[in-house]
């Protein structure tokens, strides 16, 4: 059964105007929270944004810093309005954004860098496990989901715009839905991923 939702669960990017019910959000981040992480420290954390403002405040600002990284690119303008355009659409036609953050509050502390990046990286790499689990429990629920990388180009705006908390730092943004699209995918074979010794 875990293999047929691990095959089964698609990116979704559009979803219907139903909302996602607060037990059933919980219930997706409870199993999230169920993720293997490093020491056990459990270094995630969410913010959930079921707010039309907070999405649509969001989701401005976000799109402002693309456009600007973008224009410092010399990207040209049309290409800069259809992907600032595009992440807006997702973003608020989304019934559900989660920012996923991390926290190093309860991390093992270093006075060398080595050691200090490396406890970085195995947070993150816990919150990555989580996310995996939030994804798969929203499939399991019927629900759509997509995992967006944006706010590591930006991680002060949603810092800014949501008020977080001073020690979460954000890693990614999470669509949630209804979904309104059905996607099939293929995978590049395994032995072409694949080293065996």
């Amino acid at each position: 059964m875990i293999r047929d939702a691990l095959l089964a669960r698609r990116s979704i990017r559009r979803y219907t105007d139903q909302p996602v019910a607060r037990a059933v959000i919980e219930d997706v981040l409870n199993a999230a929270t169920w993720a293997p992480s490093a020491h056990n420290r459990q270094p995630w954390r969410f913010a959930v944004v079921t707010s039309a403002d907070a999405k649509e405040r969001l989701a401005r600002a976000m799109g402002e810093r693309l456009r600007a990284d973008l224009n410092a690119d010399h990207a040209p303008p049309d290409v800069i309005e259809k992907d600032a355009s595009r992440s807006y659409a997702r973003m608020t036609g989304s019934p559900v954004l989660i920012v996923v953050c991390i926290s190093m509050v309860d991390m093992d502390k270093y006075p060398d860098e080595k050691r200090t990046n490396a406890e970085y990286l195995m947070a993150t790499q816990s919150t990555a496990m989580a996310v995996q689990n939030l994804l798969l429990a929203a499939h399991d629920h019927g629900l759509g989901a997509c995992w967006m990388c944006a706010p590591l180009f930006c991680p002060d705006v949603p810092i800014r715009e949501l008020a977080l908390p001073a020690d979460w730092q954000p890693q990614a943004l999470i669509t949630l839905g209804y979904p309104a699209e059905h996607k099939d995918k293929t995978r590049f074979p395994l032995e072409s991923r694949l080293l065996w010794r």
